[in-house]
């Protein structure tokens, strides 16, 4: 369950588009993700800050952040703690 207690069936029925991006990365989480080794650079995974991302921020903001996330997850960037801003634009502590 999220931070807000929403889980993608509520949204599903609040906010369709944002039930439907959230039910895929929860489908990626539950079987797709275990048939690999963990190789996360960044906390908290990339799947669980798009699932944050999408209920903060609503599915088109949510995926261009958690897109940008994922082309961050590279062998030069040194990854550690990134979490989802609390508004779009504004930059982490651990950025300044």
């Amino acid at each position: 369950m999220s931070e807000t207690g929403r889980t993608w069936r509520t949204e599903l029925r609040r906010r369709p588009l944002a039930g439907i991006a959230m039910a895929l990365i929860r489908f990626y989480q539950m079987w797709i993700s275990p048939a690999f080794p963990p190789s996360c650079r960044f906390y908290p995974s990339c799947s669980a800050y798009a699932m944050t991302a999408v209920q903060r921020f609503g599915p088109l903001k949510g995926i261009r952040l958690a897109a940008w996330r994922l082309l961050r997850c590279n062998p030069w960037n040194p990854g550690g703690v990134d979490h989802v801003p609390a508004v779009v634009g504004s930059r982490s502590p651990q950025t300044l």
